[in-house]
């Protein structure tokens, strides 16, 4: 299984590399995708690498996407090809998790109506509008 964790300008490092480092250990194929490779700065200060720029049909290319916290999904939102992305993902059943802010890129692709969602709860207001059935399960 191949799986994206995303990642932008002040992600939530701990949010990026445990799952990201999880998830390898568990045999899964691991991708760090951003709009451009190359390197990030996190909110803490380290330095993450993005392996790979997204493409176009990028959602064919992975089982799963995972959507780290921290100030990245508001970074990551304002690019279109994101968004599509996650939008494309969701349209093919693919997997789609996301922790702490995560949710606000789940918001702006337009596909939490209805759906149950929890996030870092500065956030609730945002995925109530969208139409989600905030939990706020943790």
């Amino acid at each position: 299984m191949k799986v994206a964790i995303l990642l932008d300008n002040y992600v939530e490092e701990v949010e990026f590399l445990y799952p990201y480092y999880r998830l390898k250990e568990e045999g899964f194929e691991v991708v760090s995708l951003a709009h451009r490779e190359g390197e990030y700065r996190g909110k803490n200060g380290m330095v993450l690498r993005a392996e790979r720029s997204l493409g176009k049909d990028d959602h064919l290319n992975f089982d799963a996407v995972f959507i780290p916290g921290g100030y990245a999904p508001d970074h990551l939102r304002r690019h279109r090809e994101m968004v599509d992305f996650i939008r494309s993902m969701n349209s093919s059943g693919k997997v789609i998790a996301a922790v702490c802010h995560g949710p606000w890129l789940l918001a702006s692709a337009e596909i939490i109506s209805g759906k149950r969602v929890t996030s870092f709860h500065s956030i609730r207001d945002d995925l109530v509008h969208a139409g989600a059935i905030y939990t706020g399960n943790t």
